[in-house]
């Protein structure tokens, strides 16, 4: 028989739970690129949570700083590549922090849900509901704060190659993410209740996975189709590669000749594709005026720029006309990479490091989406697709088509390329969008609706992408409602947790008194683990 929800006690000892969660923390990080093996992240997720059950606050803070920490150490390990350990080290204790601290809350739930709640369904649905509502928000917390946040590790970008994926499109990432811990934990609960002995309490866990896996794509219309050009010119990109004055702008016009005299609608170059700021560089500019001619179509570039006394990560639509009036500044700098906060502090802790950081970019206030013939084309430059608000924006705005501009050239040889083009995969399909991912250095795909990839170019080769790219209209469920079926699972965890706590005391209570009663002049029994 399973114990008392009132005398739960851990599963594990304390030095088996900290193993599991450094155990959880590496298959996570195989369920994400470059391994990618999205199956894995079910026993992850069932590792830590068996290692968080029954665990006081010290107890649960310690698992998931090992989980945490060691998660992101092995995940975002690309962030050593040029810069060395400190700020990897940093990003990983940092985010690894947050998650320990945030798990508390899980173990809480694993407390107090039971008492609150005891009956066979209150354990088969509320309480693996709300460990599943308490995972997405602690995503949520870790992706938004401190900074911005760092939305890096959400277990629903994961399924990029998995048939769950398409759950995104009905409920989008968080959704898809509440969803699969709800099936960990209700499995969990059918062990520890052992329920197969019932086969009626197996019904709900049954249909629930047979639900997740035979989900279609939420349905969107097509609108024609676009020719996009995409090219990857392999140049200097890095912040320490050694290169010559227009060295990138060279490097890609080299690898666009070839598509000279070929029908073409759009040209797409990636983020840091040109060597200045095109409005304050008039060589530059003239060059980027040539190619929009000879290809017949404007040309989509990006680089950094100075407007107002401040600096941007721009991408401009520039035309034959020789310049360009719709642009889109980065949402979302990345801090310690584009712009420092609180420079003062860290210079004092890591001035070699912070001293390398000259430019101070600004978020960027214009819409996601420039306009090209009619055609609304949806834009997120580099880390920016990793963050809700801006894929959400540009399809509002009418978004037909995705493109996605980035740099991957400080992370030459690590998996970051492949973790981001995974994210950008789950954007298409969440979306219902086809997806252009353009790299300087690779890896670079055009992708369908449905995640499947059209043309591809490997990583460290220069090249060029030319498809007739499917345009699509309207907005998806996940689109539509993603947003508040976040809001609803983030405030919803929390409030149930209160309501479990509220209730297994007054339960605690009840259950104590005669117990109390009957051993009145005992010295007392200690006190739960």
């Amino acid at each position: 028989m399973s114990e008392s929800p009132a005398r739960a006690r851990p599963l594990l000892p304390l030095w088996a739970a900290v193993i599991a969660a450094a155990i959880s923390a590496c298959l996570m990080n195989f369920s994400y690129p470059s391994a990618a093996i999205w199956v894995l992240a079910f026993p992850a997720t069932a590792l830590v949570l068996l290692a968080l059950i029954g665990r006081r606050a010290a107890g649960a803070l310690l698992v998931g700083l090992v989980y945490g920490i060691v998660l992101f150490a092995l995940l975002v390990s690309f962030t050593s590549r040029y810069l060395g350990p400190i700020p990897w080290a940093a990003l990983s204790v940092v985010e690894g922090g947050l998650t320990g601290v945030a798990l508390i809350l899980t173990a809480l739930a694993y407390r107090w849900m039971p008492r609150a709640f005891p009956g066979t369904m209150g354990r088969l649905l509320a309480l693996p509901a709300v460990v599943a509502a308490l995972w997405v928000g602690r995503e949520v917390f870790v992706g938004s704060w401190p900074y911005g946040g760092f939305p890096w590790a959400r277990i629903g970008m994961s399924q990029a190659q998995s048939p769950l994926a398409p759950l995104s499109s009905w409920l989008g990432v968080s959704g898809l993410g509440f969803l699969m811990v709800l099936v960990v934990a209700v499995l969990i609960e059918v062990v520890r209740l052992r329920a197969w002995k019932r086969p009626l309490r197996l019904l709900t866990p049954a249909v629930l996975v047979v639900v997740l896996l035979f989900t279609p794509l939420f349905p969107t219309s097509a609108a024609g189709s676009m020719r996009i050009a995409a090219v990857q010119g392999n140049g200097p990109s890095g912040y320490f590669d050694a290169r010559e004055p227009f060295s990138l702008i060279d490097a890609q016009t080299d690898a666009t000749r070839p598509l000279y005299g070929e029908d073409v609608d759009l040209l797409v170059w990636p983020e840091g594709s040109l060597d200045a700021d095109p409005f304050q560089n008039e060589a530059l500019a003239r060059r980027m005026t040539l190619i929009a001619t000879r290809i017949g179509a404007p040309l989509l570039a990006n680089a950094a720029t100075g407007r107002t006394q401040r600096y941007f990560n721009t991408s401009m639509l520039w035309t034959d006309a020789g310049g360009a009036t719709q642009l889109h500044d980065k949402r979302h700098p990345v801090p310690f990479g584009e712009y420092v906060p609180d420079r003062a502090f860290f210079n004092a802790l890591a001035p070699d490091l912070i001293g390398l950081i000259q430019r101070e970019y600004s978020p960027g206030e214009n819409p996601p989406v420039v306009d090209v013939d009619g055609v609304a084309v949806g834009l997120a430059i580099c880390f920016d697709v990793i963050y809700d608000d801006v894929i959400t924006e540009s399809l509002q705005d009418g978004a037909q088509v995705l493109v996605f501009q980035t740099n991957n050239a400080d992370f030459r040889g690590t998996d970051e390329n492949l973790q981001q083009l995974a994210f950008a995969r789950m954007r298409a399909i969440e979306s219902g969008r086809s997806v252009v991912n353009i790299s300087t250095v690779g890896t670079s795909q055009i992708i369908r609706p449905d995640g499947t990839t059209v043309a591809s170019l490997d990583a460290g080769k220069a090249g060029a992408l030319l498809e007739d790219v499917e345009l699509r209209s309207g907005l998806t469920a996940g689109i539509i409602l993603g947003p508040w079926i976040q809001l609803v699972l983030v405030w919803g965890g929390l409030v149930a947790l209160v309501l479990g706590w509220w209730r297994s005391r007054g339960r605690a209570g009840s259950t104590e008194a005669p117990r109390t009663a009957r051993s009145s002049g005992a010295q007392g029994s200690p006190a739960a683990s």
